[in-house]
């Protein structure tokens, strides 16, 4: 009898350190580009999968206006939605801008209520009155998750309230006509006077970058890891995106994770810098908004999804944690796929 009762406390024991040795699993979910008036059964799926987080990318809403009465009205739209509420009801929601809800398409630091804009865009995200966010001009931020001794940092960029205008495209050359199939908006910067994110910004950036952090999740409504293709993106302010670079080398800031709105499909792309690890760009852009072609990008490495989608990552913390990248449809059909493990993307 004594043996039998051995043998049922040494399986009791077993049993309690599998369980408890079960790794920690963080999901964060991400997606942009929401018409307000439009229904957006994506924020069920999304509020099916009960991440840790859901971050907004831009293009939350489409504003486009100069009256701050109707932005703000567009916004309670969207807050009024029970798709929004289900999502609301089972998770934390952040998030940054881009620029149909900054106010205008493809507009920069001169838009002129871009002030009166933060404050819509800060009191719909629920924004403490005392943040420091309401205290500096723009609405870059860090917030951070953790999970036992697992720490997130999502650092969310501003791409609007400093960034000089786009340069129109001037060149008309056959090695364009033949590069692209539609027509271009916009040709690169060549000169280095121009900036995307200002230079407040830039010193608070290296700053994060410095913070310690076992995963950095940068957050973007433009494209950082794509090829030039005429249209918004880092790539029109290559100084810029080349600055990105150098900064993550020279704080040595591992774990560098992009997630990307704004074209209305959805991408994996992968920049290889000299002296850098792999720095993966997961552009989730379709909660209601679809596009009819996928640009050039020498640097996609999944993709394109065209459907209605949202953007899915998921770490698994053992000992070399395991990062998954998904895009999963309105469907529920998981699109894209790419996993990596976390010493891939850290300074050897």
């Amino acid at each position: 009898m004594k043996s039998y009762f051995f043998i049922f406390s040494f399986l009791l024991i077993g049993l309690f350190f599998s369980c408890t040795d079960k790794p920690v699993v963080t999901k964060i979910a991400f997606g942009s580009c929401g018409s307000q008036d439009e229904p957006q059964p994506v924020l069920n799926l999304v509020a099916d999968y009960k991440p840790d987080m859901f971050i907004y990318l831009g293009d939350n809403i489409y504003g486009d206006s100069d009256n701050m009465d109707t932005l703000k009205a567009k916004y309670q739209r969207l807050a009024a939605k029970q798709e929004y509420k289900r999502l609301d009801s089972v998770t934390s929601i952040i998030g940054t801008w881009d620029d149909h809800d900054f106010g205008r398409n493809d507009a920069g630091k001169w838009y002129p209520h871009k002030k009166e804009s933060k404050d819509i865009f800060l009191d719909f995200f629920k924004e403490p009155k005392e943040s420091e966010r309401r205290k500096h001009e723009g609405i870059y931020h860090t917030e951070y998750l953790k999970q036992g001794d697992k720490v997130i940092q999502m650092i969310l960029l501003d791409v609007r309230t400093f960034r000089n205008d786009l340069l129109l495209v001037k060149d008309t050359s056959e090695d364009l006509k033949r590069r692209f199939f539609y027509t271009l908006d916009y040709q690169p910067y060549v000169s280095t006077d121009s900036t995307l994110l200002g230079a407040e910004q830039w010193k608070w950036l290296e700053g994060e970058f410095k913070k310690p952090a076992d995963l950095r999740l940068i957050c973007s409504g433009s494209q950082f890891g794509i090829e030039f293709n005429g249209y918004e993106a880092w790539a029109n302010f290559p100084h810029e995106q080349k600055r990105v670079l150098e900064l993550i080398k020279m704080t040595k800031a591992g774990g560098v994770i992009f997630l990307t709105g704004d074209v209305h499909y959805a991408e994996i792309s992968r920049l290889s810098e000299p002296g850098l690890y792999p720095i993966y760009d997961v552009t989730s852009s379709g909660i209601t908004s679809t596009w009819s072609f996928a640009t050039p990008n020498k640097y996609r490495i999944e993709g394109p999804v065209m459907d209605n989608h949202f953007g899915l990552l998921t770490v698994t913390w053992n000992k070399d944690p395991v990062i998954r990248m998904e895009v999963i449809d309105k469907h529920n059909n998981s699109r894209i796929e790419y996993t990596i493990n976390k010493s891939e993307i850290e300074f050897r």
